[in-house]
């Protein structure tokens, strides 16, 4: 089985990791364009053209199914990434887990980059799922950057931002970013005092790595647990800066056994 996984920069680590969790064998295909973060200031037309090109990068490895883990490009560009490799490739796209967080009932806060806060389709999400919970969208302006970058007080200063703009008494936090999973635990630390003392996490990578090994073909087919990582198409390694996320010491790990 191979999987492939396209994001603009290292987000797509928290959903690979998760892959890696439930089918160590599985071969992945880590395709992004880290030199164009962040997408978010981009056109929508500029976006998809990025997403198309990391999409097409992955495709050529003939993997089983491709994850957009990528909110900003699922927004902007899942449509297009299905009308071009649907159905011979499943896509599978990545949506802010808006649904199970309101059905908690708390007051629910969605962290996500400005491109998509404020968004048609997030506004869209909330209206069709948030049901009657008191949702908060956060706008977390130079976070997935700071992330892809590895910069520590730029993450820091980020996650101080947007926590000053969670209304107190949360209970539920959304990741609608897939960079912001690899720093969760410093968001939740920075929302923690003022939030409620039951505060709930809602990522996207475990769902996302589920419904993609539903998508495939035939799940009995093993593969060798390989890792082959693609900046703009051109097979590289991972970045120094993803290094320092214990999601790629889950990826970078000796490969599964095939029997």
């Amino acid at each position: 089985m191979k999987i492939a996984l396209m994001d603009s920069g290292i987000g797509l680590l928290a959903a690979a990791a998760a892959l890696r969790a439930l089918r160590p064998d599985a071969d992945l295909v880590l395709s992004s364009n880290p030199a164009s973060m962040p997408w978010g200031p981009h056109t929508p037309e500029e976006i998809t053209e990025l997403a198309l090109g990391c999409a097409r990068a992955a495709a050529a490895y003939e993997p089983d199914a491709l994850i957009v883990a990528c909110n900003t490009a699922s927004v902007h560009a899942l449509a297009a990434l299905r009308a071009e490799l649907e159905p011979g490739l499943p896509v599978i796209g990545t949506v802010p887990a808006i649904k199970p967080a309101a059905a908690l009932g708390g007051p629910v806060a969605i962290w996500a980059t400005p491109a998509t806060t404020g968004s048609a389709y997030q506004r869209g999400l909330i209206r069709d799922f948030a049901g009657t919970a008191d949702v908060t969208e956060v706008a977390c302006p130079g976070l997935a950057d700071a992330v892809e970058h590895g910069d520590e007080a730029e993450i820091d200063a980020a996650v101080a931002a947007a926590a000053a703009h969670t209304p107190a008494g949360t209970a539920v936090l959304v990741l609608g970013c897939t960079h912001y999973e690899l720093v969760a635990d410093r968001i939740r630390a920075a929302v923690a005092p003022t939030a409620a003392p039951s505060l709930t996490f809602y990522g996207s990578a475990e769902a996302v790595a589920a419904q993609a090994l539903r998508r495939v073909a035939d799940p009995t087919r093993r593969g060798t647990g390989t890792l082959t990582v693609l900046h703009a198409g051109v097979p590289t390694t991972l970045p120094p800066a993803a290094l320092g996320y214990p999601q790629a010491f889950t990826l970078t790990a000796s490969p599964a056994p095939t029997a």
